[in-house]
């Protein structure tokens, strides 16, 4: 897996109740077998002090069209796209916290028995950044900077719903 060029912290989906938090990334996947790999499952790992939080429910795609995570295919041409990561429903609400994270993606392999580490990355979330996050108005974009090394994190309001317009 490459370095994500970009990560997310914030409310998934449209304005709803209940929404919930997300992790999303856009990265490449390759393999460097000749005949590539094959992806059963992807998952994210969050760790903040001494908390760890993993979210299983993988989605991936680009624009609109997205898929549920149960299997892709990766060649040594790689394959690019964005991937979302969400907790399970059966535990609890999610929110993100101030602090240091550390999070750490992982891929479940055909023929493999355990999921293998693809990245690790530490970013972290002020007071004001994880307030903004808490709303579900708001969500934090890690933007990759090449010239500092480093994540550079921008808080963005969420897109409000737009009504059709009904004029006669």
């Amino acid at each position: 897996m490459t370095q994500p060029t970009v990560i997310y912290f914030g409310p998934d989906g449209g304005p709803k109740e209940g929404v919930e938090r997300k992790v999303f990334l856009r990265t490449l996947l390759y393999s460097t077998a000749k005949r590539g790999q094959i992806i059963e499952t992807m998952f994210v790992r969050l760790k903040r002090g001494e908390s760890s939080r993993t979210l299983n429910i993988w989605a991936y795609g680009d624009g609109d069209k997205l898929l549920r995570g149960s299997g892709v295919y990766v060649g040594s041409a790689g394959f690019a796209c964005n991937h979302h990561f969400l907790p399970p429903a059966d535990t609890g609400h999610f929110e993100f916290l101030p602090g240091d994270y550390e999070m750490t993606v992982f891929a479940k392999i055909v023929g493999r028995k355990y999921p293998i580490k693809l990245n690790e990355t530490r970013l972290t979330l002020t007071e004001q950044q994880a307030n903004a996050v808490r709303t579900d108005d708001s969500g934090i974009y890690f933007d990759w900077g090449p010239d500092s090394q480093k994540y550079v994190p921008l808080v963005r309001d969420r897109p409000k719903a737009q009504l059709p317009n009904v004029s006669k």
